[in-house]
């Protein structure tokens, strides 16, 4: 498969099959997500994979309320994964404060998006969350409260018969503007 059809068929999946997922597929993922770039190669992350229940339930359920029902569907996924933001090395932390610039949120998508895209190619559907209860999971997982969680990504196989979506995105000519050198 070529890169432009892997990040055509990636999609955020929100109906999984009851097949566990293998860890040596998780393994795949979380190497390409430790292989991302980082700044100053700060590698700011933590991966938390969580398979087994009753845990994977409790997390599950802190991405949604009872007002909030959008992510219900991460009760169907075999694995739940929690990124905790670590802190930056020093320089770049000088460097955010400078820059005014959250360069650890921007590491979390590259790292994440790592894992998804070798997710996809492995046959496995994932869905990146950013709605969750993060107190909750921290004190499921025992994440100091001096830490944050960037996102939770839900993964497993894809329901039977699960259909690609069409992706719906802006032209390139509403997102992109050519400057030429008016010299």
């Amino acid at each position: 498969m070529t890169f432009q059809e892997l990040i055509l068929l990636r999609q955020s999946v929100r109906r999984y099959s009851s097949k566990p997922v293998e860890a040596e597929k998780i393994n795949l993922c979380l190497e390409a997500a430790r292989l991302a770039p980082s700044a100053s190669n700060s590698q700011p992350w933590k991966f938390i994979v969580v398979t087994e229940e009753p845990l994977r339930t409790e997390i599950a359920k802190a991405t949604f309320t009872d007002i909030q029902l959008i992510n219900k569907f991460t009760l169907q996924a075999p694995v739940m994964v929690v990124i905790v933001i670590e802190k930056a090395r020093w320089f770049t932390r000088l460097a955010m404060q400078v820059k005014k610039k959250e360069w650890p949120l921007i590491d979390i998508g590259i790292t994440s998006e790592h894992f998804c895209l070798q997710a996809t190619e492995l046959g496995l559907g994932t869905c990146m969350i950013g709605w969750f209860d993060e107190k909750k999971i921290q004190k499921l997982l025992g994440i100091p409260s001096d830490r944050t969680i960037g996102l939770v990504i839900s993964m497993g196989y894809p329901e039977d018969g699960y259909k690609q979506r069409l992706k719906v995105r802006k032209s390139l000519e509403e997102m992109v503007t050519w400057k030429k050198d008016e010299k």
